[in-house]
């Protein structure tokens, strides 16, 4: 029988599982059930709450447990060989927060009853703010004025502080509801409630979470004494303790071996956040490995040896699985630039890949600052369109002058890392765009590859739990054996760079323009 690795993925919309089996390089299970189609009786649109501030974003942790039932059920009727599952680990959207009056219940969870039914009670705040919510701008002033300002608390934490950020999160629970804070015995995040759910115990929070609370300290990797005196009082006995992404906090809850028929020696690890954990499914295990995300927004991660920190605070430090650094950087201007400038021109994506193809590279110096909608990084609080030396009817120039933009921005705001790319893997709608690719090659002048990724996070996760299982259990391994065949490229997906020349020089003016856009 081969041994089998679960990884789950408590994502904002659903909740996802992956199997891998390592004796055979492959995911033998795939699936993600919809909250809103699976527990319609929660009342969530696109798996969160309506709410009339639409700053206040929250979502019922009761829902992302009952799918866990839903989940095991599933599996085990679909004829999952529960049994041979060695270890589970899993992936939960990162800076959410779960608030418990007690966790006594978790180690005594009755199989006769559902998730639902053995929490009752249990929560001292019925619902959770999620990453979406972008209602405590006060609350991350007062945090980052204490810390000394946006560098300072950008270089003690990893990030400034950001309205998602759990810190924040915690001291507007703790201004606006007082009471229901000091009846809180635990505050988790979504990762490590869900792992106290098959652990059946309080589960440590990981250093890759941690890191996106503005809570942590990114050197020392334990809980910053200013930034927690800063969030609330009394925090520090509130927050678990934080462990590294291998920890194995012990065997599975009898709950699911008795309930699903799950292995009982199967080994239960702290999970981690969703962007932790795709760095992983992403086979971004050393430095200088890039993965480039092609969406609606564009996202930089990148993996580095030692910690720097973003001194503009745009930039965001996490905590590896590998243990290394990762920093996730993104740009709000991604597809939204692109189809803004598609359409009005009147083009369809073939007609786009042609305009690119008959300008040259360089664009012979036409400038577009692409601020469509405002922008994260840089920081622009209002859409501005900003051209240098280009024409707003040059259709060509135009088409090139927003994709060079995009390259140029991401290899200027990723300088800080002090890493240059080796390589990129890319996905995401764009990613099937060789012209787009070939200016990204050429900008950041390394190759290119194309990766195909479904539910990365919950792939990372499998591969976590399989990397602590096997090194905890005497079979030494790397990560590099982990993800082979597994977390790779697509194979001859490579667009190596050609013209590097043209954007070294280019991207000296392009930093000049935002400069001027940005009033500097």
């Amino acid at each position: 029988m081969s041994d089998l690795y679960l990884g789950l993925d408590a994502s904002t919309q659903s909740l996802s599982a992956i199997i891998i089996d390592l004796d055979t390089r492959k995911v033998v299970y795939d699936i993600s059930l919809n909250y809103d189609e699976i527990l319609p009786h929660y009342g969530t649109k696109n798996g969160v709450l309506d709410h009339p501030d639409p700053q206040i974003v929250h979502s019922p942790p009761l829902m992302w447990a009952e799918a866990l039932d839903v989940l095991f059920d599933k599996m085990r009727t679909e004829g999952i060989t529960l049994g041979n599952i060695r270890a589970i680990s899993g992936s939960g959207q990162q800076h959410g927060s779960v608030y418990l009056k007690t966790a006594d219940t978790l180690s005594n969870l009755n199989p006769s009853k559902t998730l639902v039914e053995n929490l009752s009670g249990i929560f001292s705040r019925d619902t959770s703010p999620i990453w979406m919510d972008s209602s405590t701008r006060a609350e991350c002033d007062e945090i980052c004025d204490v810390l000394g300002g946006l560098q300072s608390t950008a270089s003690a934490t990893g990030s400034t502080t950001f309205e998602r950020f759990t810190g924040p999160q915690i001291r507007k629970f703790y201004k606006t509801q007082p009471d229901a804070y000091n009846n809180t015995a635990h505050i988790m995040l979504v990762s490590s409630f869900m792992a106290s759910l098959i652990a059946g115990k309080v589960a440590p929070i990981d250093h890759g979470d941690g890191a996106g609370m503005n809570l942590m300290d990114i050197q020392t990797r334990i809980w910053h004494a200013a930034a927690r005196d800063a969030t609330a009082p009394d925090l520090s006995h509130r927050l678990p303790s934080l462990a590294e992404s291998r920890t194995i906090i012990g065997n599975v809850n009898p709950y699911f071996v008795d309930k699903y028929g799950v292995n009982p020696n199967a080994q239960a690890l702290v999970w981690s956040g969703d962007n932790p954990n795709s760095v992983i499914g992403l086979g971004l295990i050393r430095e200088g490995l890039v993965a480039i995300s092609l969406g609606t927004s564009d996202t930089y991660f990148g993996t580095m040896k030692n910690c720097q920190t973003d001194p503009r605070g745009e930039g965001h430090v996490f905590v590896s699985p590998t243990g290394d650094y990762m920093t996730l950087i993104c740009f709000k201007n991604g597809s939204l630039a692109r189809e803004a400038v598609r359409k009005s021109h009147g083009l369809d994506w073939d007609g786009f890949s042609q305009a690119l193809q008959s300008t040259p590279p360089g664009n012979d110096g036409k400038i577009m600052l692409p601020y469509f909608e405002p922008e994260i990084v840089p920081n622009v609080l209002k859409p501005c369109v900003h051209r240098f030396d280009l024409d707003e009817q040059d259709t060509a120039g135009n088409c090139r002058a927003v994709v060079e933009a995009q390259m140029m921005s991401m290899r200027i705001h990723s300088e800080w890392m002090g890493v240059r790319p080796s390589a990129i893997y890319v996905t995401g709608g764009a990613s099937v765009n060789p012209e787009i690719l070939q200016v990204m090659a050429d900008v950041q002048n390394c190759p290119i590859y194309q990766f195909e990724v479904t539910n990365s996070a919950a792939l990372g996760a499998a591969l976590r739990a399989a990397h602590a299982h096997l090194n905890t259990s005497g079979q030494n391994t790397t990560w590099e054996n982990i993800s082979k065949g597994i977390a790779e490229p697509i194979s001859g997906s490579v667009v190596n760079p050609t013209k590097t020349a043209v954007y070294d020089e280019l991207i000296k003016k392009f930093a000049e323009c935002e400069q001027i856009a940005l009033g500097k």
